[in-house]
């Protein structure tokens, strides 16, 4: 592990008594050496290794070491060149500043000199490093994966660094499915998101679709694809999500609410990787990946003939459970100062900071909505304060979060117990369909559908 913090330095010089000589000096020292004779061994040599450092020599057989010069700092921006010459005159070394170089040292000099030089560039180089630690903190992921999924992963407790580990660990198996289990708001989506962009599929789509806001006529169209005129409104050919996942990734959120009848064709098609649009006979292949989530117990859904076994066989292949914020409190400050300085940037107040008492209080709560729960009370909370520091009283947090303790009941009864149970955590959530839908642990686009199936009023004034 020490070896691969090491500064890297490579020393090409046609003169291999020297890049011996020079090589021997950084033997048992904080740098690992390289060394190279001609242009094409320096070349392959930073192809293969991540140079830090280039102590490059201006004269080499064939080329010109300026034009070398030029070559590396434009292939590898980050990488300092120290130039070094026994012919040197002011116009070189002037030539060499202005390509990149960042010192020029003239032969013979004291490997003392070669020293400071490399001293002077290391500093800049672990100066560089602390700035991108600072850039990424505490984020479990690089900043380039970071850009390609849109999001951050931010954590430092064991059980979350186990969920990345695991998620990583998942995108070595790209033809495996994988099944994401957690509370509303712990992040299953951004998992999913890094599974896909560090696997091999990461150069195709990833398709996300939520199981639960697809309304049931159009489940089959929406998953297969339609051919024109097969129903009313088919006025064209349209591929459907795992035509259009092919070689990506489909993500199916709140995957406990698919419907029974859709669950047999979901599983065909993911054994077979052949699916047949709606009105049409034509086979059509197609290499996805399913990765599915959902924030209900699933084995209770299939003990109650809710959902198919064999399907879930075919999802689980790999299982991931994220621990809610409450399980692992030692990630809510992390998470507090990384949603503290995005809303600071997004509503321009650079010096927006939180109070201890303030920390204090979040990190005793037991966030039922997660770190979505967290990241809103950031966001309100820097829109609402009063000044640059955010208090207690910025923070309004929700009392426990309602009981839903469902009585033993025969199944006459279950129709009304589901609607008194909706209109008790309506009232106690003061009919915030999103904070009622948490509480419930279903989508609210679900309850919004249930809502509307018992005529349940969306405010106490219309009861």
């Amino acid at each position: 592990m020490e070896a691969k913090n090491k500064i890297k330095i490579l020393i090409l010089d046609d003169e291999k008594q020297f890049t011996e000589e020079l090589s021997g000096f950084f033997v048992d020292s904080e740098f690992d050496s390289y060394e190279a004779n001609t242009a094409a061994e320096g070349k392959k040599i930073m192809s293969i290794h991540a140079i830090d450092l280039l102590i490059l020599d201006v004269r080499l057989p064939g080329v010109n070491g300026l034009d070398i010069l030029k070559e590396v700092k434009s292939d590898y921006p980050f990488m300092e060149v120290i130039v070094i010459s026994a012919h040197g005159d002011m116009d070189t070394v002037i030539k060499a500043m202005r390509l990149g170089a960042f010192d020029y040292l003239r032969k013979p000099f004291r490997f003392l000199d070669i020293q400071i030089a490399i001293e002077r560039t290391q500093k800049y180089l672990q100066m560089q490093r602390r700035l991108k630690q600072m850039e990424e903190k505490n984020s479990l992921i690089s900043k380039s994966l970071e850009e390609k999924i849109d999001r951050q992963f931010i954590g430092v407790s064991p059980r979350i660094l186990e969920v990345f580990e695991s998620a990583l660990a998942a995108a070595n198996y790209p033809d495996a499915n994988v099944l994401i289990t957690g509370e509303s708001g712990t992040g299953k989506e951004n998992i999913a998101r890094i599974i896909h962009y560090s696997s091999n599929r990461k150069d195709h789509i990833f398709g996300a679709v939520n199981s639960s806001a697809i309304t049931e006529t159009l489940l089959e169209s929406e998953f297969f694809g339609h051919k024109k005129g097969s129903f009313t409104g088919a006025v064209s050919d349209k591929m459907g999500f795992f035509e259009v996942c092919n070689g990506g990734t489909l993500f199916l959120d709140e995957i406990a609410d698919m419907p029974l009848n859709l669950q047999a064709k979901i599983l065909r098609a993911s054994e077979e990787k052949v699916i047949t649009r709606v009105g049409d006979t034509a086979q059509i292949r197609t290499n996805f990946r399913i990765i599915s989530a959902t924030n209900h117990d699933i084995n209770k859904r299939v003990a109650k003939k809710k959902f198919r076994l064999d399907l879930l066989h075919r999802l689980n292949t790999l299982h991931i459970h994220i621990p809610a914020l409450r399980e692992r409190p030692e990630d809510i400050k992390p998470l507090l100062n990384y949603f503290i300085e995005v809303y600071a940037s997004k509503f321009s107040k650079p010096a927006l900071h939180v109070s201890k008492e303030a920390v204090d209080v979040l990190v005793k709560y037991d966030f039922p909505g997660n770190v979505r729960e967290l990241r809103n009370l950031v966001e309100r909370a820097a829109i609402l304060c009063k000044g640059n520091r955010l208090e207690v009283r910025d923070f309004p947090l929700n009392g426990p979060k309602p009981e839903l303790h469902v009585p033993e009941a025969d199944s006459a009864n279950l129709k009304t117990i589901e609607i008194k149970m909706i209109r008790k955590v309506l009232l106690a959530c003061k009919f915030n369909q999103q904070a009622a839908a948490d509480a419930l642990g279903i989508h609210r686009d679900a309850l919004s559908r249930k809502m509307k199936k018992y005529n349940i009023p969306g405010n106490k004034s219309e009861d």
